[in-house]
């Protein structure tokens, strides 16, 4: 598209069928004496009814619409979903950890889509006074087919100079539709955890601190921080084989606060926390972490063991968790936070979160879904 658009006000028009209709009621007389009779609110209306009834020529138009896998400067895995909404458009991002969240600005300028972000930090001046600064970081994507090139530019907190990087992105593959869940095959059944030792397991960053362990049956992961000391970075445990589309099953047992989760092909963390007593939300346990959202609540308090009933197929998620069905065969639009790449049709492990706190897991068994 070229031009510009912000809002719903077209500052520069790009040759569509609509841009040009527009122009034709701009310039009555090219359509003849019945139009120019036209009140300024029958026009009005008149161009309501274009657009809608056009809107699908516009979309055509906007090369940047749909989901996209990132991969982030330093290689991390990252997401970014692009639609029209109310005459403009509406974008979200995941930048390698934490949420799925939205931008704070999108618009098309010279067939580049340039987005902004907001970042918030805090520091203390000689005077040991906090000040608090707001930087917004600019990002413009330009598309070629179905590839993004992107470039951020963030200016530094001294305030002197900015940053600089570069990084691509993909146009995600369609959604294929619901699966008939009653017809897909499972193989038989995989123990992934013998209960004494991690014979099939790893990190999934080597250079990280292990907590994990076989103990009594239960595969453990033990995290402890020592006040005054730096930060220890644990890590997250993978299988070695890897999978496609599979019904996984497993127990979990939570602490109080704790916070773990489940990546299904390393890519789609099923939320595992201590969330009992708050209200539904993507984050709590069982859900797909940001994208979607339990429909009840089942989860257990924290120090007692609870049953996870997981399948993936088609890039539909089912989620039974404590023998209630919380997420039915829903759609993942892309990958989560925590990611070990973007390609959602790349089949990956099973990883479970360390770096956050301690968790206990056992009976994970795993059933391949048989092509």
């Amino acid at each position: 598209m070229s031009g510009r658009r912000l809002g719903s006000v077209a500052e520069t028009r790009p040759s569509t069928p609509l841009s040009k209709l527009l122009a034709l009621l701009d310039r009555p007389a090219h359509i003849g004496p019945m139009l120019t009779r036209f009140s300024h609110i029958r026009r009005a209306a008149c161009l309501l009814g274009l657009a809608a009834t056009l809107g699908t020529s516009l979309a055509a138009d906007n090369p940047f619409l749909g989901g996209w896998e990132l991969t982030i400067p330093g290689g991390a895995a990252g997401w970014l979903g692009v639609e029209e909404a109310n005459g403009g458009l509406k974008t979200s991002l995941l930048w390698g950890g934490g949420s799925v969240v939205p931008l704070d600005g999108a618009k098309i300028e010279k067939d580049q889509l340039v987005l902004t972000r907001k970042h918030s930090s805090r520091s203390k001046d000689a005077s040991g006074k906090t000040i608090n600064r707001v930087s917004v970081e600019t990002i413009t994507a330009t598309a070629d087919g179905d590839m993004l090139k992107l470039t951020s530019v963030m200016p530094r907190e001294n305030g002197q100079g900015q940053d600089k990087s570069d990084f691509t992105g993909r146009r995600a593959p369609p959604m294929p539709p619901a699966p008939d869940l009653g017809q897909v095959k499972f193989g038989d059944p995989i123990q992934l955890f013998s209960g004494k030792d991690l014979t099939g397991w790893r990190l999934t960053d080597p250079n990280a601190i292990s907590g994990w362990s076989a103990k009594d049956g239960l595969l453990v992961n033990a995290v402890s921080q020592e006040e005054g000391k730096p930060h220890k970075n644990y890590g997250n445990l993978r299988t070695d084989r890897e999978f496609e589309d599979f019904n996984l099953t497993l127990e979990a047992c939570v602490a109080k606060g704790g916070n773990s989760g489940v990546y299904l092909r390393g890519i789609y963390e099923v939320q595992v926390a201590d969330t009992y007593g708050r209200p539904l939300d993507p984050h709590n346990m069982g859900a797909v972490y940001s994208r979607i959202k339990p429909t009840v609540s089942a989860e257990k308090p924290a120090g007692e063991w609870q049953t996870m009933d997981i399948t993936l197929v088609d890039r539909h998620a089912t989620v039974i968790l404590n023998g209630q069905k919380i997420i039915d065969n829903q759609p993942i639009l892309g990958c989560t936070g925590g990611a070990l790449w973007s390609d959602v049709m790349r089949p990956g492990p099973i990883y479970l979160q360390g770096d956050h706190t301690g968790i206990e897991y056992r009976n994970i068994v795993i059933k391949p879904v048989v092509k």
